[in-house]
């Protein structure tokens, strides 16, 4: 046993107390608020926990959700990938937890502002999916190119400023929440025939009437999908592309932008969704929660599954150094709520997979786990987090079910080693 499980096994840990399977003498069996004990209600009521992160898992709904469950105030701030990556790096103390993507990973946890999340405080890490402790969900699952989750979740020290190996320690450089393969959105109503290959993003078809997402790494990403499947080009790696893969994917983008192929490259949830609704494109980049949205607003958007398989991602929650003491007390009963069921439900609803998968199914009702998760079809509407109807009796969920989305990742989002480059001639492609 290791000295730290020595010492974590004496007397009574808020792990045991947050599972219920133990009682500190004196405190008895305290009345449970929100299915957390009062006690630590009682000493951290007055904690505000300020999260960032991006507008799909940080809303005031989602906020106030969990600050009733837990007692304590939980308020969100919503901002862009790229600003989540800069805040990180420059400005550590405007936060007490950071949501970043795991892709900027490596650009954020060798800073050195931030402490490691400690499994061992975790009451559901035992649940959490196979995805971040090997790399895969089933063992059939595709591994995927790029920079696999579970490559970048593990340190084997505090102060390490590099990557430990799947699964070979307690100390996690962030807690896993969110994770979804992403396809290509487009509008049935005005593409009327089937589309079954990325190659359709750069079909001459649509010209002017289609969108690649502005950050350069995923825009590159998704373009290389598209180009592999036209027979235009061919990668090692898609995610780890050499100077020469770059050049010739670039290349090939400046002349699609050059006939004018791209109505926009969107940085934000929201001008992905405003694309759409407005038909200035219809087929694009997209996020399963702004293809939500635009359906809310009564407009058709399918989130089409594609045969070459998924470009896929997932976010974590960080611990700033300066997050000690009772915050830090607070911020471990948060993560703990994030991953026992009722955010699952919550950001389920969304088309969003929470990182303990088995958690989200005991509290969504049956039928919504089978439309979401199982790919049935719907035996009752579907309503998104907000009340708003997304699908009537009978429909399917775009890409099908969890299994044939997450266990067909073609290419996780990553930061190449050639990221500077990359990012110098995504420049190129802009201005060009």
């Amino acid at each position: 046993m290791s000295e730290k499980k020595k010492i974590a096994s004496k007397g009574v840990s808020r792990r045991a107390v947050l599972k219920g399977t133990a009682a500190v003498a004196g405190v008895g069996a305290a009345a449970a608020v929100g299915g957390f004990p009062t006690v630590w209600a009682n000493e951290l009521k007055d904690i505000t926990l300020r999260t960032l992160g991006l507008a799909v898992s940080n809303m005031d709904p989602f906020a106030k959700m969990a600050s009733d469950a837990l007692g304590f105030t939980v308020q969100q701030t919503a901002i862009d990938l790229g600003s989540i990556a800069n805040r990180g790096i420059t400005q550590p103390k405007s936060f007490d937890i950071l949501e970043p993507a795991y892709l900027q990973m490596k650009f954020v946890w060798p800073t050195g502002n931030f402490q490691p999340v400690d499994a061992n405080r975790l009451t559901e890490w035992n649940n959490i999916s196979p995805l971040y402790t090997t790399g895969k969900i089933w063992d059939d699952s595709w591994y995927g190119d790029g920079q696999n989750p579970s490559t970048v979740q593990y340190v084997d020290s505090p102060d390490a400023t590099g990557f430990a190996a799947a699964g070979s320690s307690d100390m996690l450089t962030c807690m896993p929440i969110l994770h979804n393969a992403d396809t290509l959105g487009l509008r049935p109503d005005v593409i009327t025939r089937p589309i079954d290959s990325w190659g359709e993003l750069l079909n001459d078809e649509f010209n002017g009437k289609t969108a690649l997402v502005g950050f350069p790494a995923i825009g590159l990403m998704d373009a290389a999908m598209a180009l592999e499947a036209l027979g235009m080009a061919t990668y090692g790696d898609k995610g780890q592309m050499t100077r020469a893969e770059i050049d010739k994917t670039i290349d090939l983008l400046i002349e699609y932008k050059k006939k004018g192929h791209f109505r926009a490259l969107w940085t934000t949830f929201n001008e992905s969704v405003n694309l759409m609704l407005s038909g200035e494109v219809v087929l694009q980049s997209m996020w399963s929660p702004a293809v939500t949205a635009v359906r809310a607003k009564g407009v058709p958007c399918v989130y089409q599954d594609l045969k070459e398989g998924y470009r896929s991602w997932t976010l974590g929650l960080m611990l700033p150094k300066h997050n000690q003491g009772k915050k830090l007390d607070a911020t471990y009963d948060y993560l703990n709520w994030y991953l026992s069921g009722p955010a699952g439900t919550f950001l389920g609803r969304q088309g969003y997979y929470v990182a303990t998968p088995d958690n989200t199914k005991k509290d969504m009702p049956a039928a919504e786990w089978d439309f979401w998760y199982e790919g049935k079809a719907a035996t009752t509407e579907i309503r998104d987090p907000f009340g708003g109807l997304m699908e009537k009796v009978g429909a399917v969920r775009d890409g099908g079910s969890y299994r044939n989305r997450m266990g067909r990742v073609a290419v996780w989002n990553s930061v190449m080693d050639e990221n500077e480059y990359l990012t110098d001639k995504w420049n190129e492609f802009v201005a060009a």
